[in-house]
């Protein structure tokens, strides 16, 4: 049993405690939470935590298997840039990409990390997560532009998403995004019943280049198939819509779907997709460090917030990313939108990841009779509340 006093705990399930403590038991289940806590409570079991006390965060959207990649690829080149220089630079020796990977999980258990949404296209990374102290749901990604390769990528596919059922971990077989998956693969991906692909994951407008591939049929990604990829493009004609638009047509109405980036998705894109899915109502998951990294751009969050958008965040992979610290992109956000309450990006970054992966039973609040994980937060105003540029978090428990 360990107690935890702090000047503030925000525990997104009520009102912020002034002065509160917390206690878990040896497991991390919250037995109590009270407000009646401070510097002078001389309790042998009580610890002082000078800042903010918060749920362990929920990194909705992550990819664990290119650690390896950490500063290989030159920032701010544009997607398809990025993506010809993964596929490049992915395949290394196994050792390699598993090392890397299991100092990733580590440092983000530490920073405060207690669940994460990661994108796998192998299932090299099942044992790391069977151990890891941060509980992860895998998506399982397909590629295939061409609709030769659809057969073969669902197979792949359910050959990964097996492995890791077998290991016990949650998987769901999703599409990578709208351009690099064919009519033939989205068939066969809506044809899939909610265990094999419970969730929906999808990769959305994190670049000009999309819109443009599908309105008119041009721009990078494009050149990025034919040139990087030797993939014959006869079959493609542009769509005359947004990458966005056409995708809600492609995948099933009724599963729970995340969308990743959304750093181009327009007020005209928000409304068609309202109407499209009014329930369940889809997540927007944010990665505005990656965004910065890729393409030099930021969500549209004030868009986001003003038609209402459920929204969470994710840090994308250490490839675009030095520090897969959800901390560090709530700090970006308040440099961006410093008007956004700091309590309101704890919930994206909590509450939000903890229902957009079905965790929130466990994850996402402080509440007696949950384990989700204790983060804390230094150098913080505790008056506002919000960040500071010394802000750090860290895992109490």
């Amino acid at each position: 049993m360990k107690t935890f006093a702090a000047p503030l705990i925000i525990t997104l399930a009520g009102p912020p405690l002034v002065n509160g403590r917390i206690t878990v038991d040896d497991d991390g289940l919250i037995t109590g939470i009270t407000n009646s806590a401070g510097p002078g409570d001389d309790r042998p079991d009580t610890e002082f935590f000078d800042g903010i006390i918060t749920p362990g965060f929920v990194n909705a959207h992550c990819h664990l298997e290119l650690s390896h990649l950490r500063g290989e690829i030159i920032p701010r080149r544009g997607i398809a840039n990025f993506i010809g220089e993964i596929n490049r630079k992915r395949n290394v020796p196994a050792e390699k990409i598993l090392e890397a990977a299991l100092e990733t999980d580590r440092q983000m258990y530490l920073e405060g990390t207690a669940a994460c949404g990661d994108i796998s296209n192998t299932s090299l990374t099942a044992e790391i997560k069977q151990r890891s102290g941060i509980s992860w749901f895998t998506f399982v990604e397909t590629f295939g532009f061409h609709p030769s390769g659809a057969a073969r990528a669902m197979e792949l596919a359910r050959f990964v998403w097996q492995d890791f059922r077998d290991h016990s971990l949650p998987a769901s077989i999703v599409p990578h995004s709208a351009y690099s998956v064919s009519d033939d693969l989205f068939r066969a991906l809506g044809g899939l019943g909610r265990d094999e692909s419970s969730i929906l994951s999808v990769h959305n407008q994190e670049s000009p280049a999309e819109n443009l591939f599908f309105t008119r049929g041009e721009g990078p990604i494009l050149n990025h198939l034919r040139n990087n990829l030797g993939i014959d493009t006869s079959h493609w004609q542009p769509k005359g819509v947004s990458s966005l638009v056409w995708l809600l047509g492609k995948i099933p109405p009724d599963k729970p779907l995340l969308l990743i980036h959304n750093t181009f998705t327009t007020c005209a894109d928000l409304k068609v997709l309202k109407m499209t899915r009014p329930f369940p109502e889809p997540w927007l998951v944010i990665c505005p460090n990656s965004n910065r990294y890729i393409e030099g751009g930021i969500p549209p969050v004030s868009l986001f917030r003003s038609e209402k958008m459920q929204l969470c965040i994710g840090t994308d992979s250490p490839a675009s990313n030095p520090s897969l610290s959800i901390l560090s992109e709530m700090m970006t956000l308040q440099d961006h939108f410093p008007e956004i309450p700091l309590e309101e990006m704890l919930t994206w970054a909590c509450t939000n990841g903890a229902k957009a992966l079905g965790m929130d039973d466990r994850y996402g609040t402080l509440e007696v009779g949950k384990k989700p994980g204790i983060a804390g937060i230094t150098a913080c105003d505790i008056q506002k509340p919000a960040l500071t540029p010394r802000s750090r978090a860290r895992r109490l428990a």
